[in-house]
Formats: C-alpha cells, structure tokens, sequence
C-alpha cells in the first residue's frame, strides 16, 4: 500500500495596494485551483485594505468547500468595482487627472469629514462586500464543531486613537464587513470606521498584510502576494515619483519586519540553537506585482484607478504570474528530490543558459549535450535550495541557493532564476546573491 503524502499547509498573506490588488486576485483565481489544492491545503489567509477584499472573497469559497469558486467571486466583485458607468468613468478620469496635476502645482487637501463624497464611497465599498459575501452564515462557521478544519481569516487595521495594531479574526467571529471597510479606510479618502468601540484605519499603517498571525494555523509554508515594488531602476525626480515611492517603501516595511523574523527563526532552527515543538521551520514565497511604465508614470494615483481596462488587464497579469509559480513549484519539487530526467524535461530546447562565481563559468555556446550534463550536475548534486531565506516570483522565479561544490570545501551562497514560457524555462541563471559570501 502506498503511503499517503501529506499536502503542504499553506498560509497566503494579501499585501494592500488599492486597485492594484485586482492583481491579487488574479493570483489567488489560478492558486486556488484543482491542480495546485490537489497538493496543498490553505490553512490561512491574511490582508490588508485591497487585500484584505481579495483574502476575504478567497476565505468564503474554501469554507463553502469550493476553493475553485474564488475565480468567480474575485473577478465578479472586481467588476463591480470597476467605472463601468459614463458618471463613473468621468469621476475615475477626473481623479486620475487630480492626481498628475499635483506633480506640478499644488492642490488643496479636504478631509474626508467636510466631503459627503467620502461617506458615498464607503456605503458604496459596503453594498458591494455584502453582495459578494454573506458575513453572518461565514461569522458563525468559525463557532461550529467543525471550526478547527476551516482555514483562518486574519484582517489588518489600526486603531487611530491608542494607535494599537488590529487582526481581526475569524476565530473570534471578527470578520463583518465593518472589519474589512476598517482595513480599507484610507485616512485622506475615508472617515475612521467604528468596530466595536475603537475607530479604525486602513491597515497600511500596521501590518500590511498581517504575517505573524498566520503562524497560529501552523503552515508549512507562508506564499506573500505583494504589491508594492522591493525595487526601482530609476531614481524618483518629481513629485509624483517621490510620493509613490515613499508609498511602496512604507507599505513594504511592516511586511519585511515580519518577514526578517520568521527568517531568523529558521536558520536559528536549522543551526541547531532553537530546539523545541514551539517553532517550525516555515517558507517563505513571495509573488510579487511588476509595475509598468503607464503605472509608474501615474505614480500612486493609480491605486486608485478604476477603469476596467486597467483592472482586467492587473487580473490577466496576476493570473500569468501565479502560473508560473505554480510550474516554479513543480520544477522545485523535481529539483529537491534529485530527479534529473524530470528536471531536464522543463527546459525548452533552446533554453538560454548562463552560470558566473561562485558557480563554475558556462558558455552559452554550450552544445546541447554539455548543458544538459551541466544543469543535472549541478541542480541535481551540489546545489541546494536554501528555504531558509525568502525565495521571489515576479517576471522571474528566483531561488536563494547554496553552493557546495567549492574546492576547498566551504559552502557559499548564490541565487538561481528561471523564466518560463507555456511550462518551459527558456532562461536560466545561476549567479551570486547581492550579499554573497561564505555561509558559517
């Protein structure tokens, strides 16, 4: 009798971002999926205002039992969302155009207290989660004998007078829909959202998304969709670009503190010097939003575009992206277990290979034969993936690896990164992490 693998226990964490996170949801319509639900149990999900929508709409469908329903509800909420109107296209054109307009003059601030516009917005932003959810069926699935098997929900806001950071949380019946508007509440655009007694702010401002929560459902590994950029290949000139980037970095900076934790207990874990059943080691995937040029050029105002075309297009992007990584976490698998036939057999035949220190050096006139020796070589016997440190799924998939093929024995570390193309890799890489160095 074969005995029967245990699928992966995997916690998703939603990062905000406003309309950019119809990436997400393009992300989690391809993760939840039967082929990839087939290998791995989402045991938790978590989000952050944006996030915080897409991580809600997914969470219903796994407690219905129906993870495949989450396509449906996240493409039907975001097109209800989207300008789909004359009035609304006007009003999304208007704001979009307010907003480049501040890049060159200055544009008077109004609170959201002073503009009943504000107070349309969110009873609109409720109508719609409530069309799209039903609270009180899902609040009391969580108080049921059957609650221990259902996937935990964790949403992030902060309390805008004590300034303490909130989860609210589907173990304690949290998740209303004053909950989600509370994570989504941005403070120039909504009044603070009352919840049982405390007024509440978009999570933006303490954990976005919320990460440490997650570890209570005990997974195995932690998959970060994140929407604001790590990095930026120009330096920010105008107002605009400085604003938008000010934005990513403070939408990053919450999330890279939870994530540098679980990485150190990790290695302190594999080292040897944490011992115990009270921490497990716990990967780390992060699928990241590639911005383009038309978004940078719109800067952070295009968080807040609602026009179909954009959206559709940020869904079809992130439905590509999770694609991949699902065919990276095949390949991975193939990898691990030192399978080369089957390692060989993602490669396109007219894959691109190139290798630099600490790797040995590889030509790209390489013939067939030679590469193929070369990647079974070295995937298959002296390179190890280190999944103690985070591994980033963008245009690429990149993988932090070590290298034990040295001559006088020490053990490095390097990076290897993959493009794929309908399932094949037709780029790869290995090369040296930024801070690369001996590993002690």
């Amino acid at each position: 009798m074969n005995e029967q693998i245990e699928p992966i226990r995997v916690a998703i964490a939603c990062q905000g971002g406003g309309s950019h996170t119809a990436f997400t949801a393009g992300v989690l319509s391809r993760l939840l999926q039967p082929d990839v639900m087939a290998d791995h149990k989402i045991v938790a999900l978590s989000g952050t205002s944006g996030g915080a929508i897409c991580a809600l709409l997914a969470w219903s469908a796994l407690v219905d039992g129906e993870p495949e329903k989450a396509e449906s509800l996240l493409h039907g909420f975001w097109s209800d969302n989207s300008a789909s109107t004359l009035p609304e296209r006007m009003l999304n054109w208007w704001v979009l155009w307010a907003g480049q307009m501040a890049n060159y003059v200055a544009t008077p601030a109004v609170s959201p207290y002073v503009n009943p516009a504000s107070v349309l917005a969110l009873d609109h932003l409720r109508s719609l989660l409530e069309r799209w959810v039903d609270f009180d069926r899902l609040n009391q699935s969580d108080t049921d004998s059957f609650a221990p098997e259902r996937p935990l929900l964790v949403l992030g806001a902060v309390d805008v007078m004590s300034g303490v950071f909130k989860a609210f949380d589907s173990r304690r019946g949290e998740i209303t829909a004053d909950a989600v508007l509370a994570s989504a509440a941005i403070p120039n655009l909504f009044r603070s959202v009352p919840v049982d007694g405390g007024l509440y702010w978009d999570g933006l401002f303490s954990q976005n998304p919320p990460v440490r929560d997650l570890l209570d459902a005990r997974p195995d590994e932690i998959w970060v969709v994140q929407i604001n950029s790590r990095d930026r290949s120009t330096e920010p000139r105008t107002v605009a670009e400085i604003a938008d980037r000010r934005n990513e970095l403070a939408g990053n900076l919450s999330l890279y503190q939870e994530l540098h934790f679980i990485e150190k207990i990790d290695q302190l874990l594999e080292e040897g010097e944490l011992v115990g059943n009270r921490y497990r080691q716990v990967a780390v995937r992060i699928i990241e939003k590639a911005r383009s040029e038309k978004s940078r050029m719109l800067g952070a105002t295009s968080k807040m575009n609602r026009d179909p075309a954009f959206l559709n297009g940020l869904i079809a992007d992130g439905t590509a992206t999770a694609g991949d990584f699902v065919t990276a976490l095949a390949f991975e698998a193939a990898w691990r277990a030192g399978n080369p036939d089957v390692v060989w057999a993602f490669f396109a035949d007219n894959c691109r290979i190139t290798s630099e220190d600490p790797f040995p050096a590889m030509s790209l006139s390489m013939e067939a034969d030679t590469s193929r020796r070369f990647v079974i070589e070295r995937l298959a016997g002296e390179i190890q993936i280190d999944l103690t440190r985070r591994q980033f799924a963008s245009d690429q998939y990149l993988w932090r690896v070590r290298f034990t093929g040295q001559p006088d024995g020490d053990r490095r570390r390097g990076q290897a990164a993959a493009r794929f193309q309908s399932g094949k890799i037709t780029h790869f890489t290995l090369g040296p992490t930024a801070a690369d160095g001996a590993i002690d």
